[in-house]
Parts: C-alpha cells; sequence; structure tokens
C-alpha cells in the first residue's frame, strides 16, 4: 500500500489540509484520481490516513495527522432568545368597566355610539376598554378600495376627535384603547411603505392618534385585557376557519377552551359549556357600534351592541351582554 499512487495522493491532502472534512477531501481525492474510486471507496481512504478507519487499520497505517476536534476548543453556548415577552394586559380596575367594540370611525353609527356612551354614564362606570376596530383605516386596507373613498387624512381626523370626545364624555376614569385588526392596518402600512422609520416612536399608532394628550393607554401586539380574572380580547386574534361559525361565541370557545369576552364579529352571541365536573366556560361576542351595511358586505347580519363587565375584588366577575335596537334603545341580550 505504501507504493500506491493513490495512497500517496491520499496522504498528501491529509497532510496538506489536516482540518478540512473528509467527505471535501474525499470529493478532491476523487478528482485528482480521475474517478479511480467511488466517492464513499475515496471517503474511506481519507478516513484511513487519519486513524480513523478502526483497530486494524490503526495497527497497519501510520496516520498522516491527528484529527484536531470539530470546536477547536472552543465552548459553544446557547444563543440569546430575541423573542419578546408576551404577557396579558392587567386593566387595574374593580367596579364597572364598559366594553365598546367596532366602532369603525369615521363609517361610526352616531345613533348606536350615543346610546351606548349615555347608557354607560347613566349606570356609572369605573373604567372603559375601547375593544378594537375603533378606527376603520379604509383608506390604507389592503383591499380593493372606491378611490373617491380614500382620504386617510379625513379619517385620521375623525379617529382623533372620537378619542378626544370620549376622554370629554368619561374624563376621570381609566381609558384603555385596544388595538383590533384595523388598526394594525397602520403598521402594516408603515412596514411596507415607510420601513425605515416605522419603529420610531412618532410613528405609532398611540402617536398619530394623540392616545396620551387624553391619557389613555395603548395595548397592541394582540394581548389579551384582563377584567378581573375575564380575558378581553378583540376577536381577531385567534384566527378563522372552525373559529368562524353561525355562534361566534361557540367558535370563540371551539378555539380558545376559556372564558372569554370579544368583539370583531358584529354580532352579539354567547355560548356555554360545562366540562364533566360542573364547572362552566362562558365565551360572549358583542355587537358593534358601526354601520350595519358596510360597502364591503352589504347583506351582513351585524347588530348594534356593547358589554357591562362587573369585576369583583377577588377577580370574579359578572357580564352584561346588551344589544342596541334600530331606535337606539339598550336592551338585555
Amino acid at each position: 500500500m505504501a507504493g500506491d499512487p493513490i495512497t500517496a495522493i491520499a496522504r498528501r491532502l491529509c497532510a496538506k489540509f489536516p482540518d478540512a472534512p473528509s467527505t471535501q477531501l474525499a470529493r478532491r481525492l476523487v478528482r485528482e484520481t480521475k474517478g479511480a474510486l467511488t466517492p464513499e471507496q475515496a471517503r474511506s481512504r481519507i478516513r484511513r490516513q487519519f486513524g480513523l478507519n478502526g483497530t486494524q487499520d490503526r495497527k497497519t497505517v501510520k496516520p498522516v495527522a491527528a484529527r484536531a476536534p470539530r470546536t477547536s476548543g472552543v465552548v459553544y453556548k446557547m444563543p440569546t432568545s430575541v423573542a419578546p415577552s408576551w404577557t396579558p394586559y392587567v386593566f387595574p380596575v374593580v367596579g364597572t368597566v364598559g366594553v365598546l367594540s367596532d366602532v369603525h370611525v369615521p363609517y361610526h353609527s352616531e345613533r348606536a355610539v350615543t346610546a351606548a356612551v349615555e347608557y354607560l354614564k347613566e349606570i356609572g362606570i369605573d373604567g372603559l376598554v375601547l375593544n378594537g376596530d375603533i378606527c376603520d383605516f379604509y383608506a390604507i386596507s389592503r383591499y380593493m378600495k372606491d378611490p373617491a373613498q380614500r382620504d386617510f387624512k379625513g379619517e385620521l381626523t375623525a379617529c382623533r376627535e372620537f378619542v378626544a370626545w370620549i376622554r370629554q364624555e368619561f374624563p376621570s376614569i381609566p381609558i384603555v384603547f385596544k388595538t383590533g385588526n384595523h388598526e394594525e392596518r397602520w403598521q402594516h402600512w408603515l412596514w411596507q411603505h415607510a420601513p425605515e422609520v416605522s419603529d420610531d416612536p412618532v410613528m405609532s399608532l398611540g402617536a398619530w392618534l394623540r392616545l396620551g394628550d387624553h391619557d389613555i393607554e395603548l395595548v397592541e401586539d394582540k394581548r389579551p385585557i384582563m377584567c378581573g380574572k375575564l380575558p378581553v380580547l378583540h376577536g381577531h386574534e385567534k384566527g378563522t376557519g372552525i373559529s368562524a361559525p353561525v355562534n361566534q361565541a361557540r367558535g370563540a370557545f371551539m378555539r380558545l377552551h376559556h372564558t372569554v369576552l370579544e368583539g370583531h364579529g358584529h354580532r352579539t352571541s354567547s355560548h356555554c359549556e360545562p366540562d364533566m365536573f360542573g364547572k362552566e366556560v362562558f365565551c360572549w361576542s358583542t355587537g358593534c357600534l358601526a354601520e350595519l351595511h358596510p360597502e364591503y358586505n352589504r347583506f351582513a347580519k351585524y347588530n348594534w351592541g356593547f358589554a357591562v363587565i362587573d369585576v369583583e375584588k377577588d377577580g370574579g366577575f359578572g357580564v352584561q351582554n346588551l344589544r342596541i335596537s334600530d331606535k337606539g334603545k339598550v336592551r338585555p341580550s
């Protein structure tokens, strides 16, 4: 074997490139021997020169060089995770909390909004959750749009006016503004059209809506809002498919298997199922405060509505899921 020209080539390659992978050296050996060896035969020849082909070979072949460990003495550690923390937002209110969803300014119903706000003022609330799709942001949506309706500046002005008006109506209670899928259009539009400045604080939704001027806190990232032990979602967070049947509240149960109150579907509904020990999981969906026959869905089976949550000191809660009639009268569902 010592006089074998192929072995001599293999030894030369191993001596010259002692840290190269065996498969790489084997491919070069095949080329330099003009295909006299198969890739597997070449790899075996290379390994033999490094003393890696077993005890018998090591007795007859002196290794060209000891293979250095692949780590070359470096101790590796797990990379640092860049995943941001994601936890529910805890609304620090004990007492009566109003929940308004799906206003869709400037395509809101003045009659429905007035009825809901007047009812909440009459009963006296201790906190208010603006539960997503308060703004419509039609002009920057990804869907086909009527050019005559593309007035984003006008929409933005109307949304700012609504925020200021809500704070005027409820001047001294905590108010939280949760982003729905329509508000998320702002961030998506920035990512697409102005990514270089999209992370600047002055470009944030809160800054553009001037929420800070009215002491209204913004909740983003699809985070649930905890009113006591009750999670409040906008509704788009859980996706579509099995969670979007005729009864939206039942869809929420099928997807989440947890008590929850949500908006998004523009329909008032409820669903309750006990487990084998009689513990109830109760889900609610609230109606909207927007126009009931929007351009994109003229025959939608939407209804006006909102909710009231009574939060107890221990986190327990009661829910009133309220409807608003076409005459602007608030009624229990």
